[in-house]
C-alpha cells in the first residue's frame, strides 16, 4: 500500500502521516523519508518537515532512531493495544477481557444519591470523600495529607505525570504492564523503559538500571499487577524505599484492585518528594463509577487541582457520593469481601492445576493469570479451537517473553480442569514455556 505524503505546512504533514500509521500504509518500524527528501518532494521549507516529524514524535506516532532517521514506533500511539486482540467467535468462553464478574459488582444494588445543588467555586472533593479516604488511606499506611479525586485511575496518572513531565522524558513501567497506561505514555510523548517483574513485584535491579538511565517517574502496582498478578512484598517494597529514598524521581502507584485483590498493601508513598497513589473505585464496585482517589505530596496534588480547574472543573459530586455510600455501605462491603474470596479461590485453583499439568503459570492477586508461552499466536489459536479465548500478551509486553493472559473472574469450579486442559495443551504443543 503506498503512502501518500501530503501537506503545505507541518500539522497537515504530520497528519498524513498520521493517516498513514491508521491505515497499515506505515507499519511499525517503518522509516519516514529523510527530512530533506521529504520538504523537495512536498515543495516546502526542511523545518516545516522537522516540525511535522517533532508533531509526530510529541504524539507518540514516531521516534528518533539515530542513524535510522525517524521510524513509526513499535506501538504507535494511533494503534492502541486494546485493539491488538482478537475476534471471539461465537460459543466461545471469552476469557480475555480483564473485567469483573458482573454479578459481584455492588454497584447493581447501590442508590443514586440524593442530590443537594452544588455551586461554582465550592470544594472540588465532597466533605464526606476526604472523611472517609483520608481515614481509609491512613489506616493502609499513605499519608493523605493532600488529597484530589479523578475520573478513574488512568486519567489520576495521566494528571499526576503531566504536572511533573514533558514530552521525551523516560518513565520506568512495568513489563509486561497494563496496555492502556503504556499506550497513554506514547500519546504524551513519553519514553517508556521497561522494568521487569516477579511474584514480589517491579525487580530492584530493573529498577536501578532505569534510575541510571535518567528515568523521571516510576509507575508500579502495588497488587493485581495487570497482566501478571504480581503483588509488591513488603521485602521487596522496603529495598525499593532504600533504592528510590533522597531521589527526585516521580512515583505513582496505581491501586486499581483495592479490597478484591486478595494480597495486602505495601506502598511506597511519600519514599520520595514527589509522588501519587490512586485508589480505584471502577473493579470493585463498577467499571462505570469512574471515581479515584488521588493522595500525593502537596506541590503535585496543586498541580493537579489546578488543571482541574481549567478543565471539567471537578469530579461530579453525584459520583462522590455514590462511591462513599457503597464504600461506608456494609452490604457492599460484603459482596466485596466475597468478590475478594472468589477471585483468590479461581487464581489459587487454577495455578495449582496448571502446575500439575507441566505448566508454569502467575498469579498471586487480582483478576488474571498470566501463563508464559513459547508461541502466543499458536497458544491463542489452540486455545479458540478448545473453546477458550485469552488475551493475546503482545498487548502488554514491551521486552519480555510472549504470554498470554486469563481472567479469572467469573469461572465456575467445574470449568477450572477443562481450562487448565486446554491451556496445557496450548503449551506443550510448542514446547514447555517457564519464568
Amino acid at each position: 500500500m503506498p503512502v501518500q505524503y501530503t501537506g503545505s505546512g507541518a500539522e497537515s504533514i504530520a497528519a498524513s502521516v498520521e493517516e498513514a500509521i491508521s491505515r497499515g500504509a506505515l507499519a511499525p518500524g517503518d522509516g519516514l523519508p529523510p527530512i530533506r527528501d521529504l520538504a523537495g518532494r512536498l515543495g516546502v521549507n526542511a523545518n516545516t518537515v522537522a516540525a511535522a516529524y517533532r508533531l509526530l514524535r510529541d504524539r507518540g506516532a514516531v521516534e528518533a532512531a539515530g542513524r535510522r532517521g525517524t521510524r513509526v514506533r513499535h506501538r504507535p500511539a494511533t494503534t492502541p493495544r486494546s485493539l491488538l486482540g482478537l475476534d471471539v467467535p461465537a460459543g466461545v468462553r471469552d476469557l480475555s477481557t480483564g473485567n469483573p464478574d458482573p454479578a459481584l459488582l455492588p454497584i447493581a444494588f447501590a442508590r443514586a444519591p440524593q442530590p443537594r445543588p452544588l455551586l461554582y467555586g465550592e470544594p472540588a472533593m465532597s466533605p464526606e470523600l476526604v472523611e472517609f479516604s483520608s481515614s481509609a488511606l491512613s489506616a493502609d499506611g499513605v499519608p493523605a495529607d493532600h488529597l484530589a479525586v479523578t475520573s478513574g485511575a488512568l486519567d489520576g496518572i495521566e494528571r499526576s505525570l503531566t504536572a511533573h513531565l514533558r514530552p521525551g522524558d523516560r518513565v520506568a513501567v512495568e513489563d509486561p504492564g497494563w496496555a492502556n497506561l503504556l499506550d497513554l505514555l506514547a500519546a504524551l510523548g513519553l519514553s517508556a523503559e521497561p522494568v521487569r517483574v516477579d511474584d514480589d513485584g517491579p525487580l530492584v535491579a530493573d529498577v536501578r538500571r532505569a534510575l541510571s538511565r535518567g528515568v523521571r517517574a516510576l509507575v508500579i502496582t502495588g497488587r493485581a499487577q495487570n497482566p501478571t498478578g504480581a503483588a509488591l512484598s513488603a521485602a521487596r517494597a522496603d529495598e525499593l524505599r532504600k533504592l528510590v529514598s533522597g531521589t527526585d524521581l516521580l512515583i505513582v502507584e496505581d491501586d486499581h484492585c483495592a479490597g478484591i485483590s486478595g494480597a495486602p498493601l505495601h506502598t511506597l508513598a511519600g519514599s520520595t518528594g514527589s509522588w501519587a497513589f490512586v485508589r480505584s473505585a471502577s473493579k470493585a464496585y463498577g467499571p462505570d463509577l469512574r471515581v479515584a482517589v488521588l493522595a500525593g505530596d502537596r506541590r503535585t496534588i496543586e498541580r493537579v487541582h489546578g488543571r482541574l480547574r481549567l478543565g471539567p472543573g471537578w469530579v461530579s459530586h453525584l459520583l462522590q457520593d455514590l462511591a462513599v455510600g457503597l464504600w461506608s455501605d456494609e452490604a457492599a462491603a460484603r459482596l466485596v469481601r466475597e468478590a475478594e474470596r472468589r477471585y483468590t479461590d479461581n487464581r489459587g485453583r487454577l495455578v495449582s492445576a496448571l502446575t500439575e499439568r507441566g505448566v508454569a503459570a502467575h498469579g498471586r492477586s487480582g483478576l488474571n493469570v498470566w501463563v508464559p508461552v513459547p508461541d502466543e499466536t499458536v497458544a491463542i489459536t489452540r486455545l479458540l479451537g478448545a473453546g477458550w479465548a485469552a488475551a493475546p500478551g503482545t498487548r502488554f509486553r514491551i521486552r519480555t517473553p510472549a504470554g498470554i493472559r486469563v481472567t479469572i473472574a467469573d469461572l465456575s469450579a467445574d470449568e477450572i480442569d477443562p481450562l487448565a486442559d486446554a491451556l496445557a495443551g496450548a503449551v506443550l504443543a510448542t514446547g514447555r514455556s517457564s519464568v
